[in-house]
């Protein structure tokens, strides 16, 4: 047993050596401006990624192509970018009111341009774990393709390539959808260059695929083998730059100020300010369907339960569903803030002196004589937590000479995280953020409990949990480490120690806002990374998310809204 356990803290120890040496390579070659990936100046990067092994990169190590991860890192990176040799990291430079179309990946929000045949500008307006989540996904995918070009070219001397990998740039260069016959013959030889058999590449191959594009699995592992051969063959590497501008920018709250600063103004014109707040980090739906979802659709889903409704509204095709409940929350209560600052966070004030509360889903709400106003914003992304609520914390500077403090009674935290004991679906209450790779812990009164939640038929789990520097850095021997070790960690997330930073900063340094501002943080489950299958290369979460979800949500809100 003393020797399993030693020999997972060797390995632990050897995966944070390497996520430490990744995080101080990214850093060094962001402040020198540019590097090529799979050149002499990202050997550290790979060699780094590829000692990690992270859990979400599959069988990043292997011969064969890892296909789960790579359609998770193509869903988080522009159309396109794999037939782009030179990948251009910006700043929000100007380029929306330029004629180049805003390409936003699928799964991630953040604008990208097709500059030219070659190159592609992706902006970063959410710091730098934007930067680590591109970086690292670009080393994947680079390590990938050179997986191609061993499997294909022959002779580097004369340019032979394998048949299959003829055939398949056959196929892949046609301009329009293959008939049946056709595609069954190209993923034949597609499994050929990837080591794959034909049932795996034919699992995968509609996931990649968009409606210009339904046969976009073959374009994405054609250019991507095209451009590691064109390495080796004619010593054309990929290349990496960042922009002066988003050397010069990064860490200056540059998008979180405007962003905050909009949040106050809308505050200030409604004549909000002076009022209770309460601050909610979550999505753009749950809690106004908790207020306002049960009353509008009452008659349309009679006698249903309230899961059942919410259910209903998370369902792909309801859009006119959601509509109404939007309309009827903008008509009673609610202001929708869209972004325009960059930072991709749209938020949604509440003013519960204009909601009729007897209609809502807490008819026994008790407010003072100052009602409650609630402060909805969209998730943050890593490092940008800290950006966006310090920014809002900080007092109204309404002129020079005239500043207003925020009251701000509450901050909650709801999200998703990665679980190390449970499943999907599963809540886990904080205790305490671990922010990984630092020696900073941010140990806190959360005022939700595991007790709060139990009797729903959801596994609940208590403790501590670290925030990691990007989900795409997690392997299991860390992560088993983090669990089974004194730190008896319950689960990963990439925004709680920045959030709560931010937090006890202003309350405790900065006397902006009251000492006793209450936290609460709860997560729901969207991946175990210890298990085999389970990590989010395997898959969102459907209508399991749903339920805890709302639960997590409901329970925020009896507390702002202090039901007994």
């Amino acid at each position: 047993m003393t020797e399993t356990r030693n020999i997972i803290r060797s390995r632990a120890q050897e995966s944070s050596a390497a996520i430490e040496r990744l995080y101080i390579t990214m850093r060094h070659l962001f402040n020198r401006g540019f590097y090529k990936p799979m050149g002499i100046s990202g050997d550290t990067l790979r060699e780094a990624l590829l000692q990690l092994r992270p859990e979400i990169y599959g069988s990043i190590d292997g011969e064969k192509v890892e296909l789960s991860g790579l359609l998770y890192v193509i869903e988080r990176l522009p159309v396109g970018i794999e037939e782009c040799r030179f990948i251009n990291l910006t700043s929000d430079e100007g380029y929306s009111k330029s004629h180049f179309k805003a390409i936003v990946p699928p799964k991630r929000k953040r604008n990208c341009y097709r500059i030219d045949d070659e190159q592609m500008n992706v902006e970063i307006t959410r710091g730098r774990s934007d930067i680590y989540d591109i970086l690292t996904h670009l080393t994947f995918i680079f390590i990938e393709s050179h997986k191609i070009k061993d499997r294909v070219l022959l002779d580097e001397n004369n340019n032979e390539v394998t048949r299959d990998w003829q055939k398949l740039e056959q196929a892949a260069l046609l301009d329009k959808k293959l008939p049946l016959i056709e595609r069954e013959k190209a993923i034949s030889h597609a499994a050929n260059v990837l080591g794959r058999s034909f049932e795996e590449v034919m699992e995968i191959y509609d996931d990649f695929g968009t409606t210009e594009k339904p046969d976009r699995f073959l374009h994405v592992i054609y250019w991507l083998g095209k451009l590691a051969i064109e390495e080796v063959i004619d010593n054309n590497k990929r290349t990496i730059t960042f922009s002066p501008i988003l050397r010069e920018r990064l860490g200056h709250h540059i998008h979180g100020e405007i962003w905050a600063t909009n949040i106050k103004k809308v505050l200030k014109k409604h004549h909000l300010l002076e009022r209770p707040i309460h601050i909610i980090s979550a999505n753009m739906h749950s809690v106004m369907n908790s207020i306002y979802a049960t009353h509008v659709l009452k008659t349309q889903l009679k006698d249903k339960p309230d899961f059942y409704i919410y259910e209903e509204l998370s369902k792909s095709g309801n859009d006119k569903v959601r509509a109404k409940v939007e309309d009827f929350a903008l008509k009673n209560g609610m202001i929708s803030i869209p972004d325009t600052s960059g930072t991709n966070i749209d938020v949604q004030i509440f003013d519960t002196a204009l909601i009729d509360i007897s209609k809502s889903a807490f008819p026994s709400a008790q407010f003072s004589e100052e009602k409650p106003v609630i402060i909805v914003m969209d998730y943050a992304f890593g490092e940008q937590a800290f950006e966006t609520i310090d920014e809002l914390l900080k007092p109204y500077h309404e002129t020079k000479d005239k500043k207003s403090h925020i009251n701000v009674q509450s901050v909650s935290i709801m999200g998703k995280a990665g679980i190390l004991e449970g499943g999907k679906g599963d809540i886990m209450i904080p205790s305490a953020h671990i922010n990984e790779g630092t020696a900073d812990n941010y140990p806190f009164e959360n005022e939700l409990t595991a007790a709060m939640f139990e009797g729903n038929d959801i596994a609940v789990f208590a403790g501590p949990m670290v925030t990691v520097l990007g989900t795409s850095l997690q392997n299991k021997d860390l992560l088993k480490f983090f669990k089974d070790s004194t730190w008896n960690v319950i689960g990963l997330e990439m925004e709680g120690a920045y959030y709560q930073k931010a937090i006890q900063s202003a309350s405790k340094i900065r006397n902006s806002i009251p000492k006793g501002v209450k936290v609460r943080y709860a997560y729901y489950a969207s991946d175990n990374p210890l298990e085999t299958g389970s990590t989010l290369a395997s898959g969102g979460l459907g209508t399991t998310g749903v339920k805890p979800t709302y639960l997590i949500t409901i329970k925020i809100l009896e507390q702002i809204f202090n039901v007994k």
